[in-house]
């Protein structure tokens, strides 16, 4: 799935869909001045009315205000609030400053921190693989997951462990799938007989174009081509699983590569990432893979632990947005922007549902020192607006020998998955008029790229292909 800028005049993904983001920043500053105005009853402050990524930012906030009496958090789509646990004690204040700074405030009987002591004790004494926990600030518990393959004295570990943990502090259930990492052959990236889908493109911390995919498909192959069994584009410099995450960094061998920061969702639509964002239980999510395309589903728990056969990770999002076999590493993103996360794994298809993991974007920029987008790292975007990745390449891309009236529609990697025609053009090559970019059609959606009609992209093999085949890449 590629991830290619948002022309300013084009239509955004839905409808108006790239918005003000960062409103939350002056959310709780504008709450705490007007305590000194007109009512000191917290009872009678109504909760605001927030979108879901302001609301995250909110609850980032409340977290360091409040301390330990913050005991989770979230947001609630069909009155847009914002929902934060908090264990008051005696000390009603924290009800009060949460109320005020707009969250809607419940009083619970688990913090976080006997919370995490439950999954420590999870972790020592139920690591057992087909296994998943991650905390449910819905419930204030717990939520253990144990898939098909956990039988006989598996089955009879997790369950005694958790029942140990008491009713008020976990729960158990039962999948019907079997948990995996969702690395497939097959179209999108390729390497060492894998399939994945490309993340989101970054700059890594040396100011070359780089992207992110997941770590198990880092671990699976060190170089990455965007067409099956075609020349290398990319080489894997981090690679992080199993163990803290599921992310790795690709750095793109081509110094030039247009790395643009944004996913491709099919249709001759994309939708602009303009910031990482943490994820929030409640938050709607959509997700992007090379298989199985354009998904969408809710954000169920944060902090999770996957027991995966090739081992342990930790950290990861759950949700039940549906994923399968090369969608691994793909984006996962709110409507109106946000980067959130990398596809790991999980259990089910597209077709029966289930749980999918993800790693968090925020947690792996900072593992591996790189920034979003292409920032300064696209050498050689000629024309259009100050964006790297050659939002519009207009008549005179650097990236191009010709970016708008051609014939070919050269896009390297990109046509690869059921594309047909020159799905393998090298780097430089035109882009015809009209001719879609990275890919047309990988299980039926749109994945690779936005239209390249009248030059709007430059789309060369290395650089566009080359993102459109990081944001299809592998699951």
């Amino acid at each position: 799935m590629s991830h290619k800028r948002i022309p300013k005049r084009k239509a955004a993904f839905a409808a108006g869909t790239v918005v003000a983001l960062g409103a939350a920043a002056i959310l709780l500053p504008n709450a705490n001045a007007s305590q000194d105005g007109s009512s000191n009853d917290a009872a009678a402050v109504a909760p605001k009315t927030l979108k879901a990524t302001d609301a995250s930012d909110l609850a980032s906030q409340l977290e360091e205000l409040l301390g330990d009496a913050f005991a989770g958090s979230y947001y609630d789509s069909d009155s847009q609030q914002l929902v934060v646990n908090v264990i008051s004690g005696d000390n009603n204040n924290v009800v009060v400053q949460a109320k005020k700074a707009g969250a809607k405030v419940r009083e619970v009987d688990n913090s976080l921190t006997e919370l995490a002591a439950g999954a420590k004790t999870l972790k020592e004494e139920a690591t057992i693989p087909g296994t998943a926990w991650a905390v449910d600030p819905r419930t204030n518990k717990i939520l253990v997951t144990a898939d098909s393959t956990v039988t006989g004295d598996k089955w009879n570990t997790i369950e005694s462990t958790v029942k140990s943990l008491g009713s008020d502090m976990a729960t158990i259930k039962k999948s019907a799938g079997t948990f995996k990492t969702f690395v497939s052959g097959g179209d999108a990236i390729f390497g060492g007989g894998a399939r994945c889908s490309l993340g989101f493109n970054v700059t890594a911390g040396d100011g070359s174009p780089a992207f992110l995919t997941a770590g198990h498909c880092g671990v699976a192959a060190e170089q990455w081509s965007d067409t099956q069994d075609g020349q290398p584009i990319a080489t894997v410099d981090q690679a992080t699983f199993p163990g803290d995450g599921d992310f790795a960094l690709v750095k793109y061998d081509d110094p030039a590569t247009e790395a643009p920061s944004e996913v491709n969702v099919g249709g001759g639509q994309t939708v602009a990432i303009s910031q990482a964002a943490d994820a929030e239980v409640g938050l709607q999510v959509f997700r992007m893979g090379s298989t199985t395309g354009l998904a969408d589903g809710q954000v169920l728990g944060l902090d999770a632990t996957v027991n995966y056969p090739e081992g342990t990770v930790t950290g990861l999002i759950q949700t039940d947005v549906c994923a399968e076999p090369g969608d691994s590493g793909g984006s996962l993103f709110t409507q109106d922007g946000s980067a959130i996360g990398l596809t790991s794994g999980g259990s089910g298809d597209c077709t029966v549902g289930g749980e999918t993991f993800f790693q968090p974007v925020t947690t792996a920029l900072q593992a591996v020192g790189a920034t979003l987008g292409a920032g300064d790292a696209a050498g050689g975007a000629g024309a259009g607006d100050d964006q790297a990745g050659g939002e519009e390449a207009g008549a005179g891309a650097g990236a191009g020998d010709e970016a708008g009236a051609g014939g070919d529609a050269g896009a390297g990697a990109g046509e690869e998955a059921g594309a047909g025609g020159d799905a393998g053009a090298s780097p430089g090559e035109e882009v015809g008029a009209g001719q879609e970019v990275g890919g047309e059609q990988a299980g039926g959606d749109v994945i690779g790229g936005e239209e390249a009609g009248n030059g709007q992209e430059t789309g060369n093999g290395a650089g566009d292909a080359a993102g459109d085949a990081a944001g299809q890449t592998h699951n």
